[in-house]
């Protein structure tokens, strides 16, 4: 049923223990390998050898399974050479694969057991354009990594072990320095008049220990981070193969010998703060004259760098109905995603519970995510969307560490469950883990409970 060639036979084990690695690993049970692996591959017969006792079990009971797998294993090698059609994820026995119009195609021996498993993340990539694409590798999105690549296999296990209550914070947020000639209305970040900055040492140590717990995604903001002198420095220490590093900021100081610098640092993205279509407005919002023509000279900076670019907007009450204006500075401007967060009543705007999105702004947003995705000239991210997928990711996907070092669940949180002088980021995060709130499924700032907190 199967050819008996060697090479294949190897492959066909080199498969079957991936198989085996990830399955095992997901559950946490330990298991080794011997020869070729658990069972040595013989023509026209598979020979056991040593392996766990649950796979034994397995062809005890159907030794038949073993040749359906390898047809199934050779047809999908074959299967791999798809023409127009871009592989998010691919392996030998799971792959996913988009065309160009966004359609989502799952194949392998184990899709249908996996897409269970990662159906928070697939969600994501359902009927949704990537922002670049050339054949051998995708960019699905400025938050996710390149597709395919060691940091997103990296992505993909965290979501396997998310389902199984293993979770950790896949992107995390280093506020560097509180130093910013800026004075946004909606800023998270409290007023302490410190201006306080992390030493790059801190920020290298915090970036080695959430890599070390799987991070894939770490993000530097402040403050204004193209204020701390020593962020092309931070940026070059994160390992590429493990996550990407992006920024955010309203763009002021990035001028285009920063932005080359930091291009060639491996700054993945950035994400450059708008909170109005329109100059004055903006200004107004960010509370300094001129940041709206700061933000656009970082955006054409950026992109003249090679990076990719984002406008990221919070949307409120004040914003809400220049959706398709936001749009249409995205396309003008070429940058290649437009996010959007919704207000959080945190920070300067803690005591504006009631200045939030109501639900005839949220079906606002509804039906603007619809028309994007069928104009289709600029991705966008809805994380309000995604947040009705997911969940609240504070402390569930999401950590923050602070000026001062502290470790919030989020940087809209302002509940610090230790800091990074004392202790490791791993014995906090277990210690966020540990209360059950943060498995929440809304924002929890907007909780009337969880705010009796503060």
């Amino acid at each position: 049923m199967f050819s008996t060639d060697q090479n294949k036979l190897k492959s066909l084990w080199s498969v079957q223990r991936r198989i085996a690695e990830l399955f095992f690993a997901t559950i946490g049970s330990n298991f080794s390998f011997r020869g070729y692996g658990p069972y040595q591959i013989a023509a026209p017969r598979l020979e056991r050898h040593g392996y766990h006792p649950r796979i034994q079990l397995m062809f005890d009971r159907s030794p038949d399974i073993t040749r359906f797998l390898a047809a199934t294993v050779f047809m999908h090698i074959d299967d791999n050479k798809k023409t127009g059609m871009y592989p998010l994820y691919k392996r030998p026995w799971f792959s996913v694969y988009l065309d160009a119009d966004g359609s989502m195609t799952m194949s392998g021996i184990l899709a249908p057991v996996v897409k269970p498993f990662t159906s928070d993340l697939l969600d994501v990539f359902e009927s949704a354009k990537p922002v670049s694409a050339d054949g051998e590798e995708l960019i699905f999105s400025t938050w996710m990594p390149p597709i395919p690549g060691r940091a997103f296999d990296r992505l993909v296990k965290s979501q396997f072990n998310a389902r199984i209550g293993k979770n950790i914070p896949d992107q995390v947020t280093i506020s560097i320095t509180e130093e910013c000639p800026n004075r946004c209305i909606h800023c998270a970040l409290p007023d302490t008049e410190n201006k306080a900055a992390l030493p790059p040492e801190v920020v290298k140590d915090v970036i080695d220990q959430v890599i070390g717990m799987g991070t894939t995604l770490i993000i530097f903001d402040g403050g204004e981070p193209m204020m701390y002198p020593e962020l092309t420095e931070v940026v070059r220490h994160v390992d590429p193969d493990k996550a990407i590093v992006t920024v955010f900021t309203s763009g002021t100081g990035l001028t285009m010998e920063l932005a080359e610098s930091l291009k060639v640092a491996g700054l993945f993205a950035v994400n450059v703060s708008i909170d109005s279509p329109h100059r004055e407005e903006h200004d107004r919002m960010r509370g300094r004259i001129g940041v709206f023509d700061d933000a656009l000279a970082a955006i054409k900076n950026s992109l003249a760098a090679g990076m990719f670019v984002d406008i990221y907007v919070v949307l409120s009450p004040m914003n809400i109905h220049d959706l398709k204006e936001f749009y249409s500075l995205a396309v003008e401007t070429g940058v290649h995603e437009l996010s959007f967060y919704e207000i959080v009543p945190t920070g300067r705007w803690i005591d504006h519970e009631t200045d939030v999105l109501s639900d005839a702004d949220r079906e606002i947003l509804d039906s603007f995510v619809k028309w994007a995705a069928n104009d289709g000239r600029v991705r966008v991210f809805s994380i309000p969307h995604a947040m009705e997928k997911i969940g609240c990711f504070a402390g569930k996907r999401w950590l923050h560490v602070t000026p001062q070092g502290d470790v919030l669940p989020c940087a809209c949180i302002p509940i610090p469950y230790g800091n990074i002088r004392e202790e490791g980021i791993e014995t906090i995060w277990k210690r966020i883990r540990k209360d059950s709130i943060y498995n929440a499924e809304s924002c929890l700032m907007r909780n009337p409970e969880f705010r009796r907190r503060l």
